[in-house]
């Protein structure tokens, strides 16, 4: 799929027209079309990241907000083996965790937990029945393709997912003060590459208030005591 995307890219760098069209991305984040992703807050890993205690609470209300605007929350785990598991309270905040071997949990198959394929039609060959008796497809869930994705180290498993993930096509929004790496100049050095290539850099406040939009949302008051 990622040759794929390259070579898309090529074609729309030489007609720059189709760019307007193809890779606008949205001004504001959009919780129906949103997935939350959260790599690698692990126990072995944390105690040497900057600001490791700031950048977990934000992971947990990012996951916490997620979960009151029903938006998909993936986690991944490096290396468990030798890492640890993610912290107790944020792994339960998951849906499902990817471990891995790679950097990137895009070469994982967290592109398929993303954009899962279209499940065949069950119950037969309904072809071959009148066409007053088939039953109609089943409607397709609508793709969530802004992704929303946090974590550590950011300039080793959250740089190479989030790159993989713009090429495979996915409009990416990074959390910055959900990110961190050992030192800060690596973490500042990930922000500033991710942002050459395409991501939107954003903050847990940020996302929050973008995800419900108006003080009128039934989830408002709960989503302001986790930000506060």
């Amino acid at each position: 799929m990622r040759r794929l995307s390259t070579q898309c890219r090529a074609l729309r760098q030489s007609w720059p027209f189709l760019t307007a069209f193809t890779e606008r991305t949205p001004m504001l984040l959009d919780a129906s079309e949103s997935q939350l992703v959260l790599v690698d807050y692990q126990s072995r890993l944390m105690p040497a990241i900057f600001e490791a205690p700031l950048v977990l609470a934000n992971a947990l209300r990012l996951a916490q907000v997620a979960k009151l605007v029903e938006v998909p929350v993936w986690g991944t785990e490096q290396n468990p083996s030798r890492l640890g598991p993610n912290d107790a309270q944020l792994r339960a905040l998951c849906d499902k965790t990817l471990s891995k071997m790679h950097f990137s949990a895009a070469e994982e198959g967290l592109g398929e937990w993303l954009r899962p394929p279209a499940k065949p039609q069950q119950g037969g060959n309904a072809r071959s029945l009148p066409k007053h008796l088939q039953k109609p497809p089943a409607p397709l869930a609508p793709e969530r393709g802004l992704i929303v994705i946090a974590g550590c180290e950011a300039h080793v498993c959250l740089l190479q997912t989030a790159l993989d993930l713009i090429e495979d096509e996915f409009d990416v929004w990074v959390v910055t003060d959900a990110c961190s790496s050992r030192t800060e100049r690596n973490r500042d050095a990930a922000f500033d590459r991710l942002a050459g290539a395409g991501a939107e850099l954003v903050t847990t406040e940020m996302v929050a208030f973008e995800w419900l939009r108006s003080c009128e949302h039934p989830a408002f008051k709960d989503m302001l005591a986790l930000v506060k």
